[in-house]
């Protein structure tokens, strides 16, 4: 017959060892867990700047475009220039010569305002903003202001660092 098994010791781990272990491991966690979340922060962050910059471009250049000043015409046309490119901006130097007739021939000073502004999208180098704004008019023609409305759709592009509309187009 077998001689009968007696239990070996069961060995304990202190629990100041146990209790480092798992600070250790609480400390890895939290690592891991930042190094995931600061990433998205920043992304987020740097989305909302870019939103903010397109915005306040957007809303810029909807102002210059619906402000016009018989007496600082050029000053005025060249500010709606310096916010645009591509063909939007050829679009709006071919058609300067007759605005600027127009204007000065009815000596008309438009003032503009924006009430709204929303991105429809956006990516790193380029948006879609839609601009609720409204200008009041007056000119020789009539002796009162005239209240005008737009609607306007936008696409800006990312150039060096600054928003350019390169598209406008009346909607609605």
């Amino acid at each position: 017959m077998a001689a009968p098994r007696t239990a070996e010791p069961v060995r304990q781990v202190p629990v100041r060892a146990a209790a480092l272990a798992a600070l250790v491991l609480a400390a890895v966690a939290a690592l891991v867990v930042i190094s995931m979340t600061v990433p998205r922060i920043s992304a987020a962050g740097d989305r909302d700047q870019r939103r903010t910059e397109v915005l306040e471009a957007a809303r810029q250049q909807a102002v210059n475009f619906t402000t016009l000043d018989y007496q600082h015409l050029d000053r005025d046309l060249a500010r709606v220039l310096a916010g645009a490119t591509g063909d939007f901006r050829a679009q709006f130097e071919k058609g300067t010569k007759d605005l600027s007739q127009l204007v000065t021939a009815n000596q008309a000073v438009s003032v503009g305002e924006v009430l709204e502004a929303g991105i429809v999208s956006d990516d790193a180098d380029s948006a879609r903003v839609l601009v609720v704004a409204d200008s009041t008019v007056t000119n020789s023609a009539s002796a009162d202001p005239q209240r005008r409305h737009y609607r306007l759709q936008m696409d800006l592009v990312h150039r060096g660092d600054r928003w350019l509309v390169s598209d406008l187009q009346f909607v609605g």
